[in-house]
């Protein structure tokens, strides 16, 4: 597992970034549950790169920003199908540059959806266009927030890649 630090500097660093490229970030989290959007904003001007953020810990609560729910029901709900749609409907409802979509399952199995497997992470950076999507197994954690932090700092090294490759 990273230190909580240094996945903290990564965000500063690409929150610096999108104030400097005049960007603007949105995210849809599930099983992150808005850490990516609180690690986006721990430095001073944030404020004007973050338009807001969902945490759709429910299918009902994707389904109610945005995210189809054909696409839910056909593809299951820890997808790239999923990630996908989250990351684009979160992207338009807050009219952002990029916005980030992550569903998955995080140390116990979700009993009420059978798609769900052990450590498997699905996510989506959304942006011009554009979707880069990825998908990731995590390998066990002492705690809920270490599972969290792993994929928010999985997340960060595609987001400054992205963010300096493409804007």
């Amino acid at each position: 597992m990273m230190n909580d630090k240094v996945i903290r500097e990564k965000y500063n660093t690409i929150t610096d970034l999108l104030i400097c490229k005049g960007l603007t970030i949105t995210t849809m989290e599930s099983c992150t549950g808005g850490l990516i959007a609180s690690l986006l904003t721990d430095i001073e001007g944030s404020s004007a790169v973050i338009k807001g953020a969902f945490v759709t810990y429910s299918n009902e609560a994707k389904i109610m920003e945005g995210v189809p729910q054909d696409i839910i029901e056909e593809y299951g709900v820890y997808s790239k199908e999923t990630a996908d749609a989250m990351a684009i409907a979160c992207k338009k409802s807050f009219g952002a540059d990029i916005g980030i979509g992550v569903t998955g399952t995080m140390g116990n199995k979700d009993p009420l959806n059978e798609d769900s497997a052990l450590g498997q992470i699905y996510y989506t950076i959304a942006y011009k266009n554009d979707c880069y999507s990825k998908d990731t197994i995590i390998m066990p954690q002492k705690s809920r927030y270490d599972y969290k932090l792993e994929v928010a700092d999985i997340i960060a090294d595609d987001l400054r890649s992205i963010i300096e490759e493409r804007f």
